[in-house]
């Protein structure tokens, strides 16, 4: 359905783009797939359809939309996830409990506050003003968040399943993975003090509250390498005993081995066991099961898996600061686009948080690890002992040339 006029303004084209996009990815899914939560930090896509929609209401309509009317004011309690100053909320681990509203009720709801917005912004004055645009920016980015949730999540759930059913959920089919066939290089940098995160009005774009502000830091040394880690590489790890090394792993990350049992990334499948008849290895994802590809960048680890491989390669994660020092160098590879990437930093806020005349902030810190990336959650089967893991690591940065750890 259309609601504006054909001449849309860029940023109008971009929220009716990606509200559509999140309802195309239900096309494959049946209403049992959208209701079921497959582990305490996965939430079913019901849920994930409700809060992108109740984040459009709640943040950007009900304060700045004059006369909007909400669509069932119990929704705020239902579909509200960490954000502390807009009341309480439903138990992230009990989400899969709401049976009610039916998955009918949640996309009317979510017709309801598109058709309400896309008239909205219809009516705004063209360009608009600078906390109005941060906030529908915001939102569009928020929505691309848990598209990638959505999406991630529905692999767990699927992988549950001992169908391994193929889900069909392309974020972006045109972009594989990259066969990352050269050897990897080792980049110095010297030390310096070094201009990282960004301004809330700078010219890169738009960045979250926790990217901001530029600011100044001191950074040794390091070398990094130009490459994200393969699949081959992982596998020479895991065949050399990886797992069974305590001396690699920081001691939560041994406690979880044990506990977990694991021997291999959450998904891969190893050669002749209950679910991989074959002599090679297969790996399961939104294709459902297919042959691992040695030469993809490795997925699905999570922080402790990323730090023994890097012990074990005699190397340690780059910092976040490093890495982002890095990021712009022209001959670092596969730094977009190919995989979430692990670093070894604690999760803290920058010097300063100032965002001009925005009033909507979340500075709420849901988690202990090392990145600011936004964390995916995904798990191993059969056992649902994988909770908080993000979908790789990063380049490595060689142990003893940097005395910049953190």
């Amino acid at each position: 359905m259309t609601f504006i006029s054909e001449k849309k303004p860029p940023l109008v084209q971009r929220v009716e783009q990606i509200r559509e996009l999140t309802q195309s990815l239900l096309i494959h899914l049946s209403e049992e797939d959208q209701c079921v939560q497959s582990m305490p930090d996965a939430s079913p896509s019901k849920w994930h359809l409700g809060h992108t929609t109740w984040f459009w209401e709640a943040v950007i309509l009900l304060p700045h939309c004059p006369g909007y009317k909400p669509f069932n004011a119990h929704f705020n309690y239902i579909f509200n996830s960490y954000y502390e100053s807009m009341g309480p909320r439903q138990p992230r681990p009990q989400r899969g409990l709401l049976t009610r509203p039916a998955l009918e009720e949640v996309m009317a709801y979510r017709a309801h506050v598109t058709e309400a917005l896309m008239r909205w912004l219809q009516s705004l004055v063209q360009p608009v003003s600078e906390n109005i645009g941060y906030l529908i920016e915001l939102g569009v980015n928020h929505e691309q968040q848990h598209q990638e949730l959505l999406v991630t999540d529905l692999v767990h759930l699927f992988s549950c399943n001992p169908l391994w059913p193929k889900s069909g959920l392309y974020l972006n089919p045109n972009q594989g993975l990259q066969n990352l066939e050269s050897k990897a290089q080792w980049f110095k940098f010297d030390a310096n003090l070094c201009d990282l995160g960004q301004d809330a009005n700078g010219d890169c774009g738009f960045s979250f509250d926790n990217e901001q502000p530029r600011h100044k830091r001191w950074i040794e040394a390091f070398e990094i390498s130009n490459q994200l880690i393969t699949c081959r590489e992982y596998l020479e790890f895991i065949q050399d005993g990886g797992y069974q090394n305590p001396s690699l792993w920081l001691s939560e990350g041994w406690a979880w081995v044990n506990r977990s049992e694991c021997s291999a990334p959450a998904y891969w499948l190893s050669p002749q066991s209950a679910f991989n008849e074959t002599t090679t290895w297969k790996v399961f994802g939104v294709d459902g099961v297919l042959d691992l590809q040695l030469s993809h960048a490795v997925t699905h680890l999570n922080f402790f898996e990323a730090d023994a491989f890097a012990q074990w390669r005699g190397a340690r994660l780059p910092t976040d600061f490093e890495w982002e020092h890095a990021f712009d160098h022209q001959d670092m590879l596969h730094m977009r686009g190919q995989a979430w990437q692990w670093t070894r930093s604690a999760y803290e806020s920058y010097p300063v948080l100032n965002l001009g005349t925005v009033r909507f902030v979340n500075t709420t810190v849901n988690s202990w690890w090392a990145n600011k990336c936004y964390a995916a959650q995904v798990g191993q089967r059969p056992k649902d002992t994988r909770a908080k893991l993000i979908e790789t690591f990063s380049h490595l940065q060689p142990l003893g040339k940097s005395q910049a750890f953190v």
